[in-house]
Formats: C-alpha cells, structure tokens, sequence
C-alpha cells in the first residue's frame, strides 16, 4: 500500500464536499439542477490520483454531465458506477442541513449519503491506499446525471460503448449485498378528452370522468391479467405491477368534465419487454378509444428503464457473494444496471448503506459500513484489476 495523498480528502471531508454540491434531479423545472459541482469535484480528484478523465455533456439535459475516470491500459477491468444526483428534499422534514455532513449516533446524516455520493467517497479512499501503477487491466470511475428521473446519463453512456469492461459494479445502497435481478418500469399517462357542459344537461356533454372510470375497469382488468400470467419467485412481490398513481379532472360539481388525466406506472419483471407491456396497455383499452372515436390517448411521461438479470451463476456474482459474505437477491426498485449492461459486462448492484434510507427525511450511512465497504471494494479491485 502506498501513503495517504495528502492532497486528497480524507473519507468524511470527501463525502461532505460532495454532499455540499447540490445535484437535485427533478422533473419539475423550478427543483432541477445541474451535477457539475460534483462532476468537477470527483474529476479533480481522480485526476490528482493519475485517472485520464472524461466529462461528456449529456444530450438534451441542460447542464448534466457524465464523467468517466479511467487507470490502466489494455482490455476489460473493472468499472464502478454510480449517480451524481439525488432526489428533492423538504428541509422542514429534516433534522440537520441536508447539505451538510452531520455525524450523529455513529451516523454521517446527508443528502445522498448512501444513495449514492457516499460510494464515490469510498473509492477515492481505496485508490488512495492502492498502488495504482501496477495494474494489468484497467479500473474505470464512472458517474452519471439524471439517474433519479429519466437516467439520461446512463442511457447516453451505454450507446456511446467507448469502454468494454469485463465487470460492472452499481454501488447503490444494498447493505452490500449483490442484486443481480430487478423489475423494469414506465409511467405512462391516459388522457380523456370529453365535452364539457352544464350538469343539467347530461346529454349535452360527454362526461371524461365517466369515461375514465371504464378505462379503469380495463386497467384492473390487465392487472389482474399480468397478475395471474407472470411470477417470478425471487422478487418479494412476485408479480408484474400496475400502480394509478394520480389522477385530475374536472373543475366544479355543475359541471361535465371535459378532461380527464390518469397517472399510471407498471413494473415488468426480467424477461417481459417494455414494447409487450405497452401493445397490452392499448388492447385493453382499444374498445373503449373505438367507442369514444379522438377522446382517449396514452403518451409516456418518462422513458422507460427495462428490468434487469444477471445470472447468479457468472463469476461476477460468485466473487462479490465470497467477498461481501451475502447471497444474492432480487429487489423491486429500478437503477441503471441494464444500461451498463448493454456495454457488454457482467453487472451487479452492490453498494453501502441500506435503500430504506433512500428518498427519506435525514438520509444516513452508518458508521458501521465504512471498514467493511472499504475492504470489499479494496478485493474487488485487486481481484479484476491486477
């Protein structure tokens, strides 16, 4: 092991640096940001490490950048990935700053301490107490924007296929445990566009509302449908799913609704495809678009992520189940593991922390992971890298 670079943070500084740098990803425009504060922080510092970076500005997503470090020479390796944004946060559901680092009861409480600027902090210590200048395969840092709305970083990054790396690890927070399966998901919104007029006069209008409830109908329908057609025993709910989300029509009770919008979002599991789910969405509610001829559409509201498999079997999930001590598992929430994927890879989700702190009021990383997050990702560099 080489000595601490004194010029690079310690752990709990890089971590609060990072933090520091908001990275909101919203698709509501007054909450959206920019990532550059983080990607010029972590490009500076693995530049000071000897990495040869490169930031790309992600297409149609103003002021999103990705940034891929890169060590070593040759073919395959190692690339650990992850996102430089996070969710919005209400401060008044907080405790402390969320952009500030506060260590309370054996926990660094943060904006994205776990999901996910806290991995980004923990390979730049393991880089720094590795000696780098004996690699055979290259080690790759790659963070992306955009993964906690439309995943637009990684979504870019896997079509421009400039790294063909043997393995891929996602460092979300899973307690260190490999995910090697998760559910696919698209949101979808289904518009009604009715005639409105005065309620004394039903015959004068065309109700959306009334419309809307027979497209409901079918939406339970197709649920039921997928419900009883597709199981996939490793996930803890073990069907495909179908949520109605939201929903808004209508303006005044003396009134025929004259539009109506519902939300929805389905999770497919591995092995159904996105262009399935969404010819089944417009069977369904074909008979009631033929009966109401122009009044009912279906526009997506985000772009879809496809669910994800890697099978348990590969070397990659049989590695990192010896090293992190875990079995692998299936989980219900989505990430970017099938963009990477598509790099032609071995991937896995494994990362510290626990996703029951995701997206919540004072979000942490316990203390208790840093050692042992550390030592795995100290063995995972050694066993691919060198």
């Amino acid at each position: 092991m080489k000595k601490l670079n004194k010029k690079l943070p310690n752990f709990t500084q890089a971590i609060s640096q990072l933090i520091a740098q908001p990275s909101i990803s919203s698709s509501q425009a007054s909450w959206d940001q920019s990532n550059e504060g983080v990607i010029n922080l972590l490009s500076a510092w693995f530049e000071t490490l000897g990495f040869t970076v490169t930031i790309q500005a992600v297409p149609n997503a103003k002021g999103k950048f990705n940034m891929l470090a890169k060590l070593g020479t040759g073919t395959g390796g190692l690339l650990l990935a992850g996102h430089s944004d996070t969710v919005p946060f209400d401060e008044n559901s907080w405790l402390s700053d969320p952009l500030k680092i506060t260590d309370n009861d054996n926990k660094l409480f943060g904006l994205g301490s776990c999901d996910m600027k806290g991995f980004f902090a923990f390979i730049l210590q393991v880089c720094q107490h590795i000696d780098l200048k004996t690699l055979n395969k290259p080690l790759y840092v790659l963070a992306t924007a955009d993964e906690e709305t439309t995943m637009a970083g990684a979504r870019f990054f896997a079509n421009s296929g400039i790294i063909k790396p043997d393995v891929a690890i996602i460092g979300e927070p899973t307690n260190l445990v490999p995910v090697v399966m998760h559910k696919g998901h698209m949101s979808h919104k289904i518009s009604i566009k009715g005639q409105a007029g005065h309620s004394s006069k039903p015959a004068s209008g065309v109700n959306a509302i009334e419309i809307m409830h027979q497209v409901m109908s079918e939406l339970f329908k197709l649920r039921e449908k997928l419900s009883l057609s597709y199981q996939n025993e490793a996930f803890d709910v073990q069907t495909p799913t179908m949520n109605l989300g939201a929903i808004r029509g209508g303006d005044n009770a003396n009134r025929i609704c004259g539009h109506c919008e519902l939300d929805i979002d389905m999770r497919s599991l591995p092995g159904m495809k996105d262009e399935e789910l969404v010819a089944w969405l417009a069977k369904a509610l074909q008979p009631i678009a033929e009966k109401y001829p122009g009044r009912l559409s279906i526009d997506e509201l985000d772009p879809s992520s496809p669910s994800f498999q890697q099978t348990p079997e590969s070397e990659l999930v049989l590695t990192a189940e010896k090293l992190s001590g875990h079995r692998c598992c299936a989980v219900n929430y989505a990430t970017e593991a099938p963009f990477i994927q598509q790099l032609g890879c071995q991937t896995i989700v494994m990362g510290p922390g626990s996703i029951d702190q995701a997206h919540q009021p004072n979000e942490y990383l316990a203390h208790s992971e840093i050692t042992k997050t550390e030592l795995v990702l100290t063995k995972l560099i050694h066993h691919y890298c060198f």
